[in-house]
């Protein structure tokens, strides 16, 4: 953006404010271009379409030597429906949307099962982990579970201090580095963006390696270790509020790391906290973010140009919401599916 800017500017003649606001054509176009792109070539889910969605589990199912009947489905795919005695669909089940299994007792061959766990818990897992359409009480209790809290208060304070990061550091380079001018405190600026690139990713592959070697606490706690670690080093920024670029950007390139590896982490964990409403989890998790942006901006906006002293603020905001969520359980006791 700096250098469309000096472009404008320099070759176009335009004013300053209006080279800013015609700068934005640019993303304004990129955006819109990945959007549409998205639209028409990325499938409903991971696993095709949605209204498939239930064939992915049926295929794991029969991969282990489980056979079942799939109930409950449009009539355009499947020719009947089969309804076995006895079957119940999970809480958040209603008719035409949840699609469940029942034992039957067959198999398809000898096989070597990852985890030695008897058909009936598959079944229930397969059921668990099919999205499905929740009515207004039960999304809200999804919404309102402690575990909800957790992600979206990690996220509150990840990502929330991102965005609001993202529209001041320019400004906070500018008044502890006046020499760089505008273009140079904003390609510096840029960069802290920029290194979602590979830290974000990274938090999502270290919270998966993780979660290998153990379990879903695992993933929890590095949630948590990210936001502590980046807590203390908004601190760190803010108190010393350094005047030489390496000590500063150093700095900033250290709480970038474990803030966006955070975020990463984040949305690792999400797909496990009720599995069969991530769309829930995901929507409340993201739009936490986006107020954390805002609380933290109007911090900023109403200390002037004191930077450091926002920064360290926030540092302690992360800190004390992290500790206070880090004892909930990953995944509400006795949940099906997401383990």
């Amino acid at each position: 953006m700096p250098a469309i800017f000096d472009s404008l500017v320099s070759h176009q003649h335009l004013s300053p404010g209006v080279a800013w606001r015609v700068a934005f054509i640019v993303p304004f176009i990129a955006i819109t271009a990945v959007a549409i792109a998205m639209l028409i070539c990325c499938p409903d889910t991971p696993t095709g379409k949605w209204s498939e969605r239930h064939l992915a589990a049926q295929h794991n199912l029969q991969g282990h030597g489980i056979t079942g009947d799939v109930v409950d489905v449009p009539s355009d795919l499947v020719g009947t429906k089969t309804h076995s005695p006895g079957s119940e669909s999970p809480s958040m089940a209603t008719d035409g949307e949840k699609m469940h299994f029942d034992a039957t007792g067959k198999h398809a061959g000898t096989f070597d099962h990852e985890a030695q766990i008897g058909e009936q818990q598959m079944l229930d897992t397969a059921r668990g982990e099919i999205v499905v359409k929740p009515t207004l009480r039960e999304a809200m209790r999804v919404v309102l579970s402690p575990q909800t809290l957790v992600t979206a208060g990690c996220y509150f304070c990840s990502f929330g201090t991102e965005l609001s990061i993202n529209s001041i550091l320019g400004a906070y380079y500018l008044v502890n580095f006046p020499k760089l001018g505008q273009t140079g405190t904003g390609r510096w600026a840029a960069m802290f963006g920029l290194l979602n690139v590979a830290f974000r990713p990274m938090g999502g592959i270290v919270s998966d390696y993780i979660y290998s070697k153990s379990n879903i606490w695992g993933k929890k706690y590095l949630v948590h270790f990210c936001a502590i670690v980046t807590g203390a080093f908004l601190i760190a920024i803010g108190l010393t509020n350094s005047h030489e670029k390496s000590t500063m950007f150093g700095l900033i390139a250290g709480m970038a790391l474990f803030l966006e590896a955070g975020n990463g982490a984040n949305y690792s964990l999400v797909p496990h906290v009720h599995p069969q409403a991530n769309g829930i989890i995901a929507g409340c998790t993201g739009a936490a973010g986006n107020l954390g942006g805002i609380i933290f901006a109007i911090i900023f906006r109403y200390n002037g140009k004191q930077y450091g002293k926002v920064f360290w603020i926030i540092g302690i905001i992360t800190i004390a919401i992290n500790l206070t969520l880090c004892w909930i359980r990953p995944i509400p006791k006795g949940q099906i599916g997401g383990h």
